[in-house]
């Protein structure tokens, strides 16, 4: 075959760009189980990160294993549906349905002999989706501790929800009033909210500080049935 001829290169091009396709599906293929294993590890450490433990160095999976007893499926009405099976739920998938039909995931864990409620968290903020978890104390009411994370938030601006300083005032806070599910603020510096607590928001971010508040709101009002049921 004539190798200068324009027939040549194209089946040259077409056999070439076919065993590139070939090797690059079989590497996705081949690595699939490792990038899933790697996904689960860094949805461990998100939760344990709520629980105020640091799994820097640490075998993530084993602390994961040792502070969270269940990960229920529970509904709208606070009645548990399943004992396990909630770290396999996606909540934006289950936010897009009728809020009776939505799965809802509650991590149930054991810290220092204290049990403590972690929800998942997950709405959009200025660039991209938001996510995160908060952990109760057993008074379903009280912050243990926070996670806040995005896929696309201004560095500097929006991106600093995942900063200790940021989430850290949420510790303490209560997200019921008078047995009614209020959640939490995020207020401007400076100013405060009634008839609920509040956290400062991000000086030049906003947006991102708001879609905060929102999210809390939306995805914790899931739960009132099972935060306010004794």
């Amino acid at each position: 075959m004539n190798t200068n001829s324009n027939t040549y290169t194209i089946i040259y091009a077409s056999v070439m760009v076919v065993i590139v396709a070939f090797v690059l599906a079989f590497t996705s293929y081949s690595l699939k189980d490792i990038q899933n294993k790697n996904v689960e590890l860094d949805k461990m450490k998100q939760i344990l990160s709520s629980l105020n433990i640091n799994t820097d160095g640490q075998d993530a999976e084993a602390l994961y294993n040792q502070y969270v007893q269940k990960d229920m499926i529970i509904n709208s009405k606070g009645e548990v549906i399943a004992e396990e099976g909630g770290f396999n739920v996606v909540e934006k998938v289950e936010l897009s349905k009728k809020l009776e039909d939505r799965k809802l995931t509650v991590y149930l864990a054991n810290v220092n002999g204290e049990t403590k409620y972690i929800i998942p968290l997950y709405g959009q903020g200025l660039w991209g989706p938001i996510w995160g978890y908060v952990a109760l104390n057993d008074n379903k009411n009280t912050i243990y501790g926070t996670y806040f994370s995005h896929a696309g938030e201004t560095p500097g601006l929006g991106a600093e929800i995942t900063t200790e300083k940021f989430q850290a005032p949420f510790i303490g806070k209560e997200i019921m009033k008078d047995g009614n599910l209020v959640s939490i603020a995020v207020v401007k510096p400076g100013r405060t909210a009634t008839g609920q607590d509040y956290v400062d928001g991000i000086s030049g971010g906003t947006i991102t500080s708001v879609a905060v508040e929102a999210m809390l709101k939306d995805c914790l009002s899931q739960y009132n049935e099972f935060l306010t049921k004794k």
